[in-house]
């Protein structure tokens, strides 16, 4: 395992998160506090990895 490197919080760059709303990519930061909270309760898409082990195994012999 490879040693963790720590950085000093002075040297971190706020990362802006975007997002496709209505057909446009726009930051979240523009978004009202309505928008922004319908934005944070989402459910994203986290893939399966034994399902996907499993289809590959399958299909790749």
């Amino acid at each position: 395992m490879a040693p963790q490197k720590s950085t000093n919080n002075d040297k971190r760059q706020r990362c802006e998160v975007w997002t496709r709303c209505m057909g446009y990519f726009r930051p979240v930061s523009f978004f009202n506090t309505g928008k922004k909270s319908e934005h944070y309760s989402r459910k994203h898409f986290q893939e399966c990895v034994a399902a996907n082990n499993n289809f590959s195994d399958k299909f790749n012999t």
